[in-house]
């Protein structure tokens, strides 16, 4: 079968001399690994540049039943990125995104709905001109949605103003131990379930404050995912935020 779908690469590893194997989620056929030959020849057709990860691509291949990696016929760019490039910091942010999305999405079948706001996500962060530095929070707060396990909306900020990492939803009394929020990250976490990725700028954390917030939702994951371990790129966020 021969599909025709876009792509985004989340991962790749070098295979024999010229050769990669990628991970791609693709719109039409979810989590996908494709060989793709020849890529690292100097005069080839599909260069290994087009295949970093983030890259959005549109790719021809081709597809057997049961058949763990498939290949290409045709890869070209679907979407060229203008500052993530040349951006150290948003260039660690989409690698942060990359690396959650891994982790976490292994379903090999379309998901237009999750597509789309990955899709967004990157294109976005791309030319995004406010801040970032809450970036990559709202988007993990956001993916929840996505992955069947989204964080329950209950606040109510003179009764239930306490968020429960464990229970993902917002209580009465704070939890005393790293399962809990205090009362400021709490209505800073469910303004981020409110506020589209474009307005993520618009909470105010200092940097202690954002790098809590984000351990919390690292284990929130790790409640509801099995082997989810620490994210490589979480480190060089600390370093820049």
């Amino acid at each position: 079968m021969i599909v025709n779908t876009r792509g985004i690469v989340l991962r790749t590893v070098k295979y024999s001399e010229t050769s990669l194997i990628c991970d791609i989620l693709t719109e039409k056929m979810g989590l996908q690994t494709y060989i793709i030959s020849g890529v690292r020849k100097k005069k080839a057709k599909v260069g290994a540049s087009l295949l970093q990860v983030m890259s959005i691509l549109d790719i021809v291949a081709f597809h057997k039943n049961n058949r763990e990696i498939n290949r290409t016929s045709e890869i070209k760019s679907a979407y060229v990125y203008r500052e993530m490039p040349y951006d150290v910091v948003k260039g660690a942010v989409g690698l942060f995104m990359a690396e959650l999305i891994q982790k976490t999405i292994k379903e090999r079948e379309e998901n237009q709905p999750l597509f789309e706001f990955l899709y967004h996500s990157f294109t976005l962060l791309d030319v995004h001109q406010s801040s970032i530095s809450n970036y990559h929070i709202g988007f993990m707060v956001q993916l929840t949605q996505y992955l069947g396990f989204m964080i329950d909306d209950n606040y109510v900020a003179e009764s239930r103003c306490f968020f429960d990492v464990r229970a993902g939803m917002f209580k009465k009394e704070r939890v005393a131990n790293l399962d809990g929020l205090d009362k400021n990250l709490s209505q800073a976490l469910f303004a981020f379930c409110q506020l589209p990725l474009e307005e993520t700028h618009l909470v105010q954390l200092n940097r202690e404050d954002r790098r809590t917030l984000l351990h919390r939702m690292i284990r929130f994951y790790q409640y509801r995912i099995d082997n989810f371990n620490e994210l490589n790129a979480f480190k060089v966020l600390q370093e820049i935020f």
